[in-house]
């Protein structure tokens, strides 16, 4: 499948404070999900895309991410000696993929993470996906944003509706609907639910141009200190169009304890080995209950 968008850019260079103390010296991104980490599962739909370019923004204590996606030799030949050759070829299946690792040395914002990928990106447009945000993996999100990139040529960022009360864990757009886009206004970042312009929150999915740079390299400091991502975004606004594209599927936010294990629970269910197994032991633990 060709694409005119070629990288992928994964940030992963957060605290993860909010699974402590199982993030204190093992990366967020690489908390399981059945039996792949979070980050794979994005790494997988940019690669459902024709996305074989990545580039993942790491920090302190994150090694794991890198060794999870390099070859790991002794456990390759033992798996191939022992016979297991679909574990084999479950761990080699990203073998033909490009990574790249950046190291933001402070953790200082998503949109300076974003900043740091400048020198490898150059002059295309890229991808942003945030392994926090689990997208149900029969569910297209990222190719239905890059068929908008190409009718638009603008930045595409994904929208969900969230309720009322949650819209200050979130930047919130203010949009018009032209069919089945949201052109957007303007963005604000973890406003209160008295002033936040609507329910539409962006979640972690990001079509982005290099415009985003000239921006990010002035940006001060916004929201709790950091660059915020849609502060630039909403400069950016003002110069050339951006479009919001509601999600019609299924998201997860892994990032979150309940929302880690609704996804935990979900993609069991999904799991041919698991299912019908895993939903006898849920139907009988519910109903002991």
């Amino acid at each position: 499948m060709k694409t005119t968008i070629k990288k992928a850019i994964l940030p992963a260079a957060g605290l993860g404070t909010r699974f402590l103390p199982a993030t204190k010296a093992s990366p967020k991104e690489m908390l399981p999900i059945v039996d792949k980490p979070l980050i794979q599962y994005a790494v997988e739909e940019s690669i459902s895309c024709g996305i074989e370019e990545f580039i993942i923004i790491t920090g302190k204590h994150k090694r794991a991410i890198e060794d999870h996606f390099d070859s790991a030799f002794e456990l390759e030949e033992k798996l191939k000696n022992t016979g297991k050759k679909k574990l084999l070829e479950e761990i080699n299946k990203l073998s033909h993929i490009n990574f790249a690792y950046i190291r933001q040395r402070i953790a200082l914002g998503l949109g300076h993470a974003i900043l740091c990928v400048k020198p490898f990106v150059s002059d295309e447009p890229f991808a942003v996906l945030l392994s926090d945000d689990i997208i149900d993996p029969d569910y297209p999100l990222l190719r239905e944003m890059i068929k908008i990139y190409e009718q638009k040529r603008c930045p595409v960022i994904a929208l969900e509706e969230v309720p009322k009360a949650e819209v200050q864990r979130y930047g919130i757009i203010d949009g018009v609907l032209e069919g089945d886009v949201y052109k957007i206004n303007d963005l604000v970042e973890k406003p209160e639910p008295r002033n936040a312009p609507s329910n539409l929150a962006i979640i972690g999915r990001y079509i982005l141009t290099p415009d985003i740079f000239e921006i990010l390299e002035k940006q001060r400091p916004g929201f709790g200190g950091e660059i915020q991502l849609t502060d630039a975004l909403r400069e950016i606004v003002r110069r050339m169009p951006i479009y919001g594209y509601l999600i019609k599927g299924k998201r997860y936010d892994a990032g979150d304890k309940l929302g880690y294990l609704k996804a935990t629970v979900d993609l069991a269910l999904k799991n041919k080995e698991l299912s019908e197994s895993f939903k006898k032991f849920l139907f009988e633990k519910v109903k002991a209950e």
